[in-house]
């Protein structure tokens, strides 16, 4: 069938009729008020070069474009079901949301899991749980010890890495504001301090990437002095130097130029309008042991704040090198931050965010195996990141060895994120990851910032009373055994069969290493992350 043929006759048969219409009726010309939009989209269909539906079905070929826009929008509203949403699913989104507005978040009529597919996990609970009313509803951890002038008293949960860039001015107030009331930290991402991280006073963990924004020189490079002018701010509690991150590791930041709006060009030290583009690799250290003299350097010019580095897990034999280059040098970070290849607030490449990275358990079970390996696992904490969106989903983190959990995509929902999928594209519906001035209006700052709040104590308490039933009574009791996976049908381990743990020291000189970590071992130096 030759749709164009048909689009050309019945066009000339149709102005034909409207006219000889005319010829009795001189008001039918007013269809031409119609017609005519149609006619000329068809004619521009069929003379256009770009797309091949639209030139070989003129206007009915755009029917294909619309639909493929609302594609989104009908997969989550009317054929998703509560479980299989991605990558968020629509029950994890209904309890964020419930918690963020006080809603009921209680379920009728048990899981809608399947509790016998391979994958499904659950808690030990006790028989003699704590009494929820006698357990501390709001656990903080120490982060930093003698070495920290200033060590920070953090909440289990916090809001992790998000720039103001990829999120637009109205979300950081939200969230600022929200963890000034919860608190709880705001991790800035890698874009710098801006005035809306500081708008409300909330406390800050001020993160600097490859980038070094809010803390570089005219050509790019790490600048002490800048540095320093940030650093000992006092909403700035704790610093982060970004390695890595889940979404896009290996690749550096990504800011699309149409949210490269003046007042962020202005704060990064970057042309206005420009795609920014964030190197791959720090310049201000090469080696493991000037990534560790670089956090120390750090501690001393913040005056004496807790510092720690963030990385998602690539190459196990690099992280092995930076453990060898800390006991070497005989000095730790404050804390290390690990993100799971899951993790993405950010627009990355379509093949990092599927393909590159260590999932959040297995690289925390790594982690935290190799530090213990070397000795020094409790000279700093760990903060974990990645799909972090219920108390579970917290204890199940700290049972493979977490201190903290950081969260960012069910910190974006509590201020109003919808997962429409559009975060790179500046065109978020919600205003929360947009820097279009009439979509971030939508968002309501005097109201959000309630609701981030609400989301974290609602969360933290869930968690609390988790921990409660297992028996506990502090989240450093929390360890391996007390969560199942369902292996296979008939076949049911612990964390601590799939995961594990290996004895403290085995990985220094004279240690009997365990096999699956001899190869990586033999790999690592402190002198260079890659050895052949």
């Amino acid at each position: 069938m030759n749709f164009r043929r048909i689009f050309w006759i019945s066009s000339i048969l149709i102005s034909a009729i409207i006219i000889f219409w005319a010829y009795f009726w001189i008001d039918a010309l007013f269809l031409f008020f119609i017609i005519g939009p149609l006619i000329i989209m068809g004619v521009k269909d069929i003379f256009q070069k770009k797309q091949s539906i639209k030139r070989n079905f003129p206007v009915v070929g755009r029917l294909r474009y619309f639909f493929e826009m609302i594609r989104p929008e009908i997969q989550q509203y009317f054929i998703e079901s509560d479980t299989d949403g991605a990558p968020i699913n629509r029950n994890d989104r209904s309890v964020i949301y419930q918690r963020a507005k006080q809603q009921i978040d209680t379920k009728p009529f048990g899981t809608q899991l399947n509790t016998y597919a391979e994958g499904y996990e659950w808690i030990t609970h006790s028989i003699a749980p704590r009494d929820f009313n006698t357990l501390n509803h709001s656990p903080r951890i120490l982060v930093g010890d003698e070495r920290c002038k200033q060590p920070y008293n953090a909440s289990v949960l916090n809001i992790s890495a998000m720039s103001f860039g990829s999120l637009s001015g109205n979300a950081v107030e939200a969230l600022n504001w929200g963890a000034k009331v919860g608190g709880f930290a705001h991790n800035t991402g890698e874009g710098g301090i801006s005035p809306h991280h500081l708008k409300y006073g909330g406390d800050i963990v001020w993160q600097i990437g490859t980038g070094y924004f809010g803390a570089r020189d005219l050509n790019g490079g790490f600048s002490s002095e800048a540095f320093v002018k940030n650093a000992t701010h006092p909403n700035v509690k704790m610093i982060e130097v970004k390695l890595s991150q889940g979404a896009k590791p290996g690749h550096g930041g990504i800011l699309p130029g149409k949210k490269n709006t003046p007042e962020i060009a202005a704060i990064r030290g970057v042309e206005v309008g420009t795609t920014v583009f964030s190197p791959p690799f720090h310049t201000a250290f090469s080696t493991p042991k000037e990534l560790i003299l670089f956090v120390e350097k750090l501690r001393d010019l913040s005056g004496g704040k807790p510092v720690g580095f963030k990385l998602c897990i690539g190459r196990k034999s690099e992280f092995l090198s930076i453990c060898k280059a800390m006991v070497k040098l005989d000095k730790y970070p404050d804390f290390i931050t690990v993100d799971g290849g899951e993790g993405g607030t950010g627009a990355a490449p379509a093949e990092f965010t599927n393909f590159v990275g260590m999932p959040l358990l297995d690289a925390l079970d790594f982690v935290d195996n190799s530090l213990r390996g070397f000795g020094i696992r409790k000279q700093m904490k760990l903060i974990v990141a990645g799909k972090i969106f219920t108390g579970f989903h917290m204890l199940r983190a700290m049972a493979l060895g977490a201190d903290l959990c950081n969260s960012a995509r069910a910190m974006m929902m509590s201020v109003g994120c919808i997962q429409a999928l559009r975060c790179n594209t500046n065109d978020c519906p919600t205003g929360v990851a947009t820097q279009d001035p009439v979509l971030i209006k939508g968002l309501v700052v005097e109201d959000k910032y309630k609701r981030a709040a609400n989301f974290h104590k609602n969360t933290v308490e869930s968690f609390v009373e988790l921990m409660g039933a297992t028996g506990l009574d502090n989240p450093s009791k929390i360890n391996r055994t007390h969560v199942y996976r369902r292996v296979f049908m008939n076949l049911v381990k612990t964390y601590e069969e799939i995961y594990p743990t290996i004895p403290e020291g085995c990985l220094l000189d004279g240690g009997d290493v365990p096999f699956d970590y001899e190869e990586f071992l033999k790999k690592s130096s402190s002198e260079v992350f890659e050895t052949v």
